[in-house]
């Protein structure tokens, strides 16, 4: 079996929650409590951090990652979805998996498949890929991100020594529910006996749940105090903080609250007995991109005219992305979207409708088959008011918006992972 046998094997034999939306949703843990004892509970091998939220998931793991990778550990990062490379989902010390590890994890599948009866999904199957490659790997502990949800996810078989929850907003609803306090019960599944809880900000539709999950359960829980942070020379500056001044690599002003939830988690772990200095901290935070192979969080991919990709494809990541062009001081706005058709993207329309920037709008779609058409994203934005370009293929709406675009004007692609998966950097 060659590795693009194993990648076809993986996408096309399996329910794919990018290709087939909610159908390849399988809530429920006992899928992932077989594979996990068919390959002998890997994810016992080493401790665990289990990360959930609407937003900042990513960004909170990898960072961490980075900060516990320069505190001389050898760390695991389980993360979801990728955005070039399969593989960029399972890394040690921001190494990715092997090809020669996907393919012998789905040779022993496919072995042990042809007389089981289970039918894992994608995420199933690669959750337990990503658990027996650290237990081999001997990681020292493992990150890892929720695919969706957290008490039904198939992740939620660990027991960690941390928990922490993000942030609650509206995504995902019609699998999670159509409320914050709704979408926060399935979130604060993870929130195990004992086991300490992080919490990243206080709502106050939200707050009791959490409460109430980690008093019945026994765990203690910490909400995240707020940290200040100022954007400088697309980086942020935490000057006040327990260990010290922090030059943040990641600058999208959600990262400011994600640092709250980061700083918090480090403290709880720093109790829990790892040895994380000052300078572990402040060098994984400076080098988190690089160490760990962070992309896609407000992302620089061009510096003339600028030009930045951010993966925001929910309200509560337009909610930041807004703020942050309203007060940018850019020229105009040449600003490049796109969204899969299972998205309720009435907000986040009423959102860029809402930004008071010149802008030139230019409608695109996902090259992957939930991606919501170009022309009918363009029909649904007249309802808000919103007019522009229907170009269906991300890197051609690049190429115009940079012949259109002057010195001082941003282009910014925003919106599914799958669009920004789509865009070819090297011709950038």
């Amino acid at each position: 079996m060659t590795y693009q046998d194993a990648i076809d094997f993986l996408y096309n034999s399996l329910p794919v929650f990018q290709r087939d939306g909610a159908s390849a949703y399988k809530p429920g843990l006992a899928t992932s409590i077989a594979l996990d004892d068919i390959f002998g509970n890997p994810h016992r091998a080493y401790p665990t951090i289990h990360i959930a939220g609407t937003n900042g998931k990513g960004s909170t793991a990898h960072t961490l990652a980075a900060v516990l990778a320069r505190a001389g550990l050898k760390v695991g990062l389980y993360t979801s979805p990728h955005i070039f490379d399969f593989r960029e989902r399972i890394r040690v010390n921001g190494r990715k998996i092997p090809q020669a590890a996907v393919v012998d994890f789905v040779e022993r599948w496919k072995s042990e498949a042809s007389g089981s009866e289970l039918y894992p999904s994608f995420f199933e199957l690669t959750s337990t890929m990503a658990f027996e490659y650290f237990a081999n790997e001997k990681v020292d502990v493992a990150v890892i991100e929720t695919g969706l949800g957290g008490r039904l996810d198939s992740t939620n078989i660990i027991s960690p020594c941390l928990s922490i929850i993000t942030n609650i907003s509206l995504d995902h609803t019609g699998l999670l529910g159509d409320t914050v306090e709704k979408i926060a019960y399935e979130k604060a599944g993870i929130i195990k006996p004992g086991v300490p809880v992080v919490v990243g900000e206080r709502l106050s539709e939200t707050e009791p749940v959490f409460i109430d999950k980690a008093k019945e359960v026994g765990a203690p829980i910490y909400f995240a105090d707020s940290v200040a942070g100022r954007i400088e020379e697309g980086k942020i500056i935490y000057q006040s903080t327990p260990f010290g001044e922090i030059v943040g690599e990641l600058a999208g002003e959600c990262q400011i609250k994600n640092t709250a939830t980061i700083l918090c988690a480090i403290q709880r772990l720093i109790e829990n007995g790892f040895a994380i200095t000052p300078d572990a901290v402040r060098a994984g935070f400076a080098n988190v991109c690089g160490d760990t192979g962070l992309i896609g969080r407000w992302m620089t991919i061009c510096k003339t005219p600028l030009t930045v990709c951010d993966t925001g494809h929910n309200i509560g990541g337009w909610e930041y992305i807004a703020h942050q062009l309203s007060s940018c001081g850019c020229g105009k706005l040449h600003l490049i979207v796109g969204f899969v058709n299972d998205k309720d993207i009435s907000a986040i329309l009423q959102k860029i409708s809402d930004i008071n920037v010149d802008k030139a709008i230019y409608f695109s779609a996902p090259s992957v088959p939930r991606g919501l058409p170009a022309d009918l994203l363009a029909a649904k934005a007249l309802e808000f008011g919103l007019s522009g370009t229907v170009v269906p293929d991300v890197n051609e709406a690049l190429s115009l918006a940079k012949q259109s675009a002057g010195a001082d004007d941003l282009i910014l692609v925003a919106g599914s992972n799958f669009l920004v998966a789509d865009i070819k950097l090297e011709t950038l």
